[in-house]
């Protein structure tokens, strides 16, 4: 029961991540409150996980939105959140930068970088009153080496490792550590979803095509699936990580090595 006592918030969490990382956390004795933006996908999840986990819709990207998600976590469990993981964001849809429309651009950042922000933003004061607390962020393999055809994406993902490791420097006074994770591609996931749909159009390919020349650049030949990131995602809130702070940490099998 790694994480009994414990409070986290969790954005994104109707996701196939989103879901996973809520549901290990409550497992290991956390209290989780979830957000996401449709209220639906929040009531099944906690009536799946029972009283240890409550949630509510909102709109990352609109400064209220959250700060009512955070009232409402402080409210429910005790006024306390000891971890903070991110996972809200949207990968757009693939195209050549020249046809990328400028409302493209600003839902990307809005959703990855903004609502990653606004976040942190509500819930520091209380990890900086409490001395203590734990942030995950979401960044991407692409946030480390960009990818053709998704270039506001890799840009999100890129401006989100540098806004990591400042905060692990900002609030490393205060006892909380900040860090990230990259994924490269996740089976069973929107991102993944998204990606194979444009391949498989662009390039008129089948799924299982798709799917094999993905492999072939993955040193450890599968893709990642939603357990390798909650595992990871799950030690750096832990206090097993104590010592670290301001990471961005590939889960790739080995596709990216920096």
């Amino acid at each position: 029961m790694e994480f009994e006592g414990k409070v986290a918030l969790v954005t994104g969490a109707a996701g196939s991540i989103g879901r996973g990382i809520a549901a290990r956390l409550v497992q290991q004795g956390a209290d989780v409150f979830a957000t996401d933006l449709d209220q639906a996908p929040l009531d099944a999840l906690s009536a799946e996980l029972g009283d240890r986990c409550r949630g509510t819709a909102a709109d990352a990207t609109v400064h209220a939105d959250v700060r009512r998600v955070v009232q409402k976590a402080l409210e429910a469990f005790g006024g306390r959140i000891d971890l903070l993981v991110n996972v809200a964001g949207t990968v757009g849809q693939g195209a050549p930068v020249e046809e990328i429309a400028e409302q493209t651009w600003d839902q990307v950042f809005a959703v990855n970088c903004k609502g990653t922000f606004l976040f942190v933003k509500e819930v520091v004061p209380v990890m900086k009153h409490a001395r203590r607390g734990s942030i995950v962020n979401f960044s991407s393999k692409s946030g480390k080496t960009g990818s053709a055809l998704l270039s506001v994406y890799s840009a999100a993902k890129a401006a989100i490792i540098g806004f990591t490791q400042s905060l692990a420097f900002e609030l490393a006074p205060h006892q909380v550590r900040v860090n990230c994770v990259c994924p490269g591609i996740v089976e069973g996931t929107g991102v993944w979803e998204n990606v194979s749909a444009d391949y498989i159009k662009s390039m008129n390919l089948p799924m299982e095509e798709v799917v094999r020349k993905f492999t072939a650049k993955v040193p450890l030949g599968r893709l990642a699936r939603v357990e390798d990131v909650v595992h990871l995602v799950c030690y750096l809130a832990s206090d097993r990580a104590d010592y670290i702070t301001g990471q961005a940490i590939n889960v790739t099998g080995g596709r990216e090595m920096h």
